[in-house]
């Protein structure tokens, strides 16, 4: 084995490194035509037939066309290009190859490291409620075979397309039959927006919402989180709304990267909260991976101030109905200058109008809180933050003193490996360690970062996730520690 610097540090340290997103890149003409008969097996020719009519692409960020473009017309996003390293052949290599893989990773500095694909989760994106679960099971059966002979230092993630309650359940119950202990949801499901659908029918480029499954929901998704705690699953996001957000550009790749993961996390951590999802279900835990975790810590203090001004009972300081516009006319006459008293009359009329009312007076009502510190322990134990190595603001996750209530958000270490952020796959423990050694990190805070996290996610739902696993017993100790050993 080549000596690297992170290899050298993970000899340094007692405890094991466990990387909780990386990634590999699929041989597609294999791959693609896996898919077709599986699909043509289990569906049917009709569905295969509409997979091959490209309904369903997958990210081919190098090759898929000679000229990479957006559409300013319909104000497409420009897509991902280039996305693969191409000058290190060997770590190529590495992104396709199970068994490479697995024979470097003492030299990449880590223990276990769970893996996600790189060209199929286009297909969680897809539209299609039919056609989406189909490729999404055929892709799962796929790689649980192509990874199993090396399922004691690599786990692989499933996919789990959200279009419906009904197919997410499917494909999760047929990914955990195949022995996939981890996997990625959709971040969203597209839907159309009912009056622009049935004033002008579907649209060209389609003008559609969110549906973010913990609030304002077209479904109702407690079935699907339901069943991710009856089979110990804990679901992850890999999602970002980078292709899709309103301020999205047809020019430029970087502009629609730039915080476009994290952008998508926080929309629907902020649904699943606000929509009571880990008040109904306190034991899910939800990964939300490679968007970094300055979003969260920003979302955590948000929902605190808010809470403290608009809950149940604050919120009634603000009701228009309340203001004494007896005493506030007093003081416009006396203070408002001569324009004001000529028009006190109208003046008077506006404030005593009839304040606006919604139905529902308090909005943080499905989270069930009592007191602001209740939104620590609703947030901080059920979410987890997947950050890349090179990642400077992860020290913010575990800042006692900046975030309210001293809460430590929990933050994951995510290698990435396999795209095009990661210049070699030897560095990314060594970056992730920099922050250590710039003082920003303790030794602590460190192993919370690179292992117990992502231990608490995974196992934390399914005390099995490791066993079989070269972290086992390591694992064991960070649940006994936990006090659910």
């Amino acid at each position: 084995m080549p000596e690297t610097r992170s290899a050298e540090i993970r000899r340094s340290l007692d405890h094991p490194i466990l990387d909780s997103d990386g990634h590999f890149v699929e041989i597609w003409p294999l791959a693609h035509a896996e898919i077709v008969d599986y699909i043509e097996q289990e569906a049917g020719p009709a569905l295969r037939d509409r997979f091959l009519e490209g309904h369903a692409r997958p990210f081919d960020t190098s090759s898929a066309l000679r000229t990479v473009v957006g559409d300013s017309d319909r104000w497409r996003s420009m897509p991902s290009w280039w996305g693969w390293p191409t000058e290190n052949t060997l770590d190529r290599a590495t992104s396709y190859l199970p068994k490479l893989l697995y024979d470097r990773l003492d030299e990449f500095g880590i223990d276990l490291t769970i893996l996600y694909p790189s060209m199929s989760l286009a297909f969680l994106d897809l539209a299609d409620p039919e056609l989406a679960p189909v490729i999404c099971r055929a892709v799962n059966r796929m790689h649980a075979r192509l990874f199993e002979p090396f399922r004691d230092r690599i786990a692989v993630g499933a996919l789990i397309p959200m279009n419906t309650p009904e197919g997410a359940i499917e494909t999760l119950e047929h990914a955990v039959g195949l022995g996939l202990k981890a996997g990625a949801i959709s971040g969203y499901a597209r839907r159309p927006i009912a009056k622009i659908e049935r004033d002008h029918g579907p649209l060209d480029p389609p003008v559609d919402r969110y549906d973010l499954f913990g609030m304002d929901s077209a479904y109702d998704y407690d079935p699907f989180w339901g069943r991710c705690c009856e089979l110990h699953f804990a679901p992850i996001s890999h999602s970002g709304v980078q292709f899709h957000h309103v301020a999205r550009s047809p020019s430029s790749y970087v502009y629609n990267h730039v915080g476009g993961l994290g952008r998508g996390h926080e929309a629907l951590c902020k649904a699943l909260f606000l929509g009571g999802v880990t008040n109904r279900f306190p034991d899910l835990r939800i990964g939300f991976l490679e968007g970094g975790v300055a979003w969260a810590c920003s979302l955590y203090a948000d929902l605190i101030g808010h809470w403290q001004k608009r809950n149940a009972g604050a919120i009634r300081a603000l009701d228009p109905d309340r203001l004494d516009v007896g005493t506030l006319m007093e003081l416009f006459v006396e203070f408002g200058g001569d324009e004001v008293v000529a028009q006190r009359e109208p003046i008077r009329a506006h404030f005593e109008q009839p304040g606006a009312r919604p139905e529902r007076l308090d909005e943080f009502d499905a989270v069930g809180l009592s007191r602001a510190e209740e939104i620590r322990d609703r947030f901080v134990p059920n979410f987890f933050f997947g950050c890349e190595a090179d990642d400077p603001l992860v020290p913010w996750a575990f800042s006692r003193d900046v975030n309210p209530f001293g809460a430590r958000l929990r933050a994951m270490l995510g290698s990435d490996i396999a795209h095009w952020d990661v210049s070699d796959m030897t560095h990314p423990i060594a970056e992730a360690y920099e922050n250590v050694e710039r003082g920003t990190l303790t030794q602590a805070d460190f192993r919370e970062f690179a292992f117990e996290n992502g231990v608490r996610l995974h196992a934390g739902m399914n005390p099995d996730f490791f066993s079989g696993t070269v972290v086992e017993q390591a694992a064991k100790d960070v649940l006994a520690k936990d006090g659910c050993g």
